[in-house]
């Protein structure tokens, strides 16, 4: 029986390519054991238990950026960390271990040395993290999500994706998945749809901007399906033809539904838009070390997407270029070819593949 210990977390960009690969691995072999290695924290706490996975948690150990008390205690307790996660591979007789970056990553890769088993880097952003870009250089098997990437023996394979996301690469299940979705949204269904999205927790510029131009969107002739995030700081305008929501559970009818995006450039999320074949306006998010920017570029240069940066996606924006956008029928139908071939519906089997050649017994 093969051993999986797969390694991530803390955020949904690390959290659900995790659990779709390991779904994967799953269904190659039932009988497999796969463990995940997260921390208490992260919403691997939530997501992994309920996809029915193990999960062992270690301390949430953030890599210290300037010289204070915890700089100083950090050594001693990465060390134990990583002496913790070694010993968990040697009792649990672990053959490979996985990992998608996120705090617990760089001790699953340094416990994985210690205890002499191979590790295989999934990076699911454009510009790759610090575990990952330090990881890429022990380790043969190196998958990533984009093109433009630059990691050390870096295969393409894409962002695994839940298989509900995945199945509307099929024109015909999406079809019939974009009628669910006019219905449970209560879209109408003889226009085309305009989905908004900032993530599930929202985000401030583009719900404002969106919410300021929301007659004029409606006005145009397409619906709008604005999910504003919990957080959001606008309320639904009342508009006939304007759905509001703060969060929505069954996303892949949103993108079944939609016929444009706009969004944020998270890594899964642009996955997600080339997959199902949505054109899109990106607006990265301009907080961090600038990965959205970098994540929206191979989608923007095929053709599917349009980037504008956050503090220019203002209503004069709307009003000049989305607008206009949104009227051109033809290109917006280009677009979504575009975005189509751009995207990689079997990453889950790539990576699963690049896995399985690290297993001991493969090489």
């Amino acid at each position: 029986m093969t051993a999986y210990l797969l390694a991530g977390g803390g955020t949904a960009g690390h959290v659900n390519p995790l659990v779709a690969t390991a779904d994967e691995l799953r269904r190659r072999d039932p009988e497999a054991e796969i463990v995940v290695l997260g921390t208490a924290e992260g919403l691997e706490a939530r997501l992994v238990p309920e996809r029915g996975y193990e999960l062992v948690t270690i301390p949430k150990l953030p890599f210290p950026r300037r010289p204070n008390g915890a700089a100083l205690r950090f050594p001693r307790a990465f060390r134990r960390t990583v002496a913790e996660v070694a010993a968990l591979i040697a009792d649990r007789s672990i053959d490979v271990v996985v990992g998608f970056g996120g705090y617990a990553s760089a001790p699953g890769y340094l416990g994985a040395r210690r205890a002499k088993v191979p590790f295989v880097i999934h990076e699911g952003n454009a510009k790759p993290g610090l575990a990952n870009w330090l990881g890429a250089r022990y380790s043969p098997w190196v998958g990533v999500t984009f093109a433009s990437t630059t990691l050390p023996h870096q295969t393409l394979v894409g962002m695994p994706l839940r298989s509900e996301v995945t199945e509307l690469a099929d024109p015909a299940r999406r079809a019939t998945a974009a009628v669910k979705g006019r219905e449970l949204f209560g879209l109408d269904p003889d226009r085309p749809t305009l989905l908004v999205t900032g993530g599930s927790l929202g985000a401030r510029r583009i719900n404002a901007t969106v919410h300021a131009r929301a007659q004029a969107l409606v006005d145009t002739g397409w619906n709008v399906l604005h999910i504003a995030g919990a957080r959001a700081e606008v309320a639904d305008p009342g508009l006939p033809g304007y759905v509001f929501m703060n969060y929505c559970d069954r996303m892949e009818l949103a993108l079944a539904a939609a016929d444009f995006a706009v969004s944020r450039a998270g890594g899964s999320t642009v996955s997600e838009l080339a997959v199902v074949g949505v054109p899109s306006v990106l607006v990265p998010y301009p907080v961090g070390n600038g990965e959205q920017r970098f994540n929206a570029l191979d989608l923007v240069n095929a053709g599917g997407a349009v980037l504008v940066a956050d503090a220019e996606f203002v209503p004069g924006y709307v009003d000049g270029t989305l607008l206009p956008l949104l009227a051109d029928r033809d290109r917006v139908a280009r677009m979504a070819v575009a975005s189509r071939a751009a995207g990689i519906p079997d990453a889950s089997a790539r990576l699963s593949d690049l896995v399985q050649r690290a297993l001991p017994g493969a090489r």
